[in-house]
């Protein structure tokens, strides 16, 4: 039995995308329906709250509440297997299959409930809605003036058209395009374990909690100005353009995926050097310093400081990542609000801070945890090759350019 029109089985085109003929045009309405399960709220039973995602980042649980702590009464339960979207937020994504562990969940009526018909694998439409046409659909059945605040028209997004085979097939891209995903996931969970690991061991060492096998020799408390001595170096226009990261310490500008607000008038911004410690001076109490690799200019926005023969410079960009020592650049931090705090050299030389005498320690130490960041950095690259063929992948299989068998 037909559950869905078929516009046409000839015409293989949507818009400039080119499909096999053997696949078929529908509406969306053909393939999907919208289905609503409002619930009765009873004020001392409790409900799951869920949300979704931005950029196809799949449902999580938000919060878990009774009936009279819910303000908004209009709620919905969804079911392991829906694909649910968010009214205000899927111009940027915001759509996702119900997993089982959520179901039985609930939602405001900021989300819409569907439910495929015969001729659709929610699997595979899952992943089809992340083509660039099917993502502009998505923004063009949305009204509103600002990208903020668009909210999504579902009738008229049930009235554009897709391309899509068989179930069968649906079921076994779907089942390819999983095994990327679940590869990539595999990887990212290495990745948390070792930044955990990471963690750990920057508590324990650089603390001296543990001691490196050979070295026994005395920890000192030393202020900061006796081994960083601040670099105050202007001029050098020729020099490329850095930037200091909270994440990635000091990059090359032109690694950095935003827009470039730099002077034009470059005079007055620092040198820098390799091994000296860049931070921002309005952001220090937030963990934003590293060490550098390279030779190049920064904002005036900057603090260089260039270490002293008694300190090894990754050991100190590293000791400046711990939490404890966070809070004492931001408790001598100066500011009225956390917006306006900021640590000029002047204030960050007095700061007390205990490391060992032995430089070539710190060297080890440093060493230690250099080797886990490299190993981080190459499993990064790795996900991030994996995401780039799925991508590539999913374009191919998702639009019939590269047929599977059935």
């Amino acid at each position: 039995m037909s559950v869905g029109k078929i516009l046409s089985r000839n015409e293989n085109k949507i818009g400039k995308i080119t499909f096999p003929n053997d696949w078929s045009i529908y509406k969306l309405s053909d393939i999907l329906k919208l289905v609503k399960r409002p619930i009765k709220m009873e004020d001392q039973k409790f409900y799951n709250l869920v949300t979704i995602k931005r950029r196809f980042g799949g449902m999580v649980k938000r919060e878990r509440l009774r009936g009279n702590q819910i303000q908004v009464k209009s709620q919905f339960s969804v079911k392991s297997g829906d694909f649910v979207i968010s009214k205000r937020q899927i111009s940027h994504g915001a759509c996702a299959i119900v997993p089982e562990k959520l179901d039985g969940s609930i939602v405001s009526n900021e989300y819409n409930i569907l439910r495929n018909k015969e001729n659709l694998d929610l699997e595979f439409f899952n992943w089809y809605v992340q083509l660039p046409f099917m993502q502009r659909y998505f923004y063009l059945s949305s009204d509103g003036v600002h990208i903020e605040k668009l909210l999504f028209k579902l009738e008229d997004w049930l009235q554009r058209k897709v391309c899509i085979p068989e179930v069968k097939e649906q079921k076994k891209i779907a089942k390819i395009i999983s095994t990327w995903d679940k590869a990539i996931e595999l990887k990212e969970k290495l990745i948390e374990q070792k930044k955990k690991q990471k963690k750990g061991l920057m508590q324990k060492l650089l603390t001296g909690e543990v001691r490196l096998p050979g070295y026994s020799g005395e920890w000192k408390k030393v202020k900061l100005g006796e081994i960083l001595k601040e670099r105050k170096e202007t001029g050098y226009t020729e020099l490329e353009l850095l930037a200091i990261t909270s994440s990635k310490g000091v990059v090359k500008r032109t690694e950095v995926d935003i827009k470039d607000n730099s002077s034009e008038d470059k005079s007055k911004y620092k040198r820098i050097l390799p091994n000296d410690i860049g931070y921002n001076t309005m952001r220090m109490w937030q963990g934003v310093s590293g060490v550098s690799k390279y030779e190049g200019i920064v904002s005036p926005a900057y603090t260089i400081l260039k270490p002293t023969n008694k300190v090894n410079s990754n050991f100190i960009g590293y000791l400046f990542k711990l939490p404890k020592i966070i809070n004492l650049f931001r408790r001598y931090s100066q500011g009225l609000v956390s917006d306006t705090l900021n640590l000029k050299y002047e204030n960050l030389k007095g700061i007390k801070v205990t490391i060992p005498q032995d430089v070539e320690e710190q060297k080890k130490i440093a060493e230690i945890l250099l080797s886990i960041d490299n190993e981080i950095e190459m499993l990064q690259e790795y996900v991030n090759y994996l995401k780039q063929q799925k991508k590539g992948l999913m374009q191919l299989l998702l639009t019939g350019k590269v047929r599977v068998k059935v």
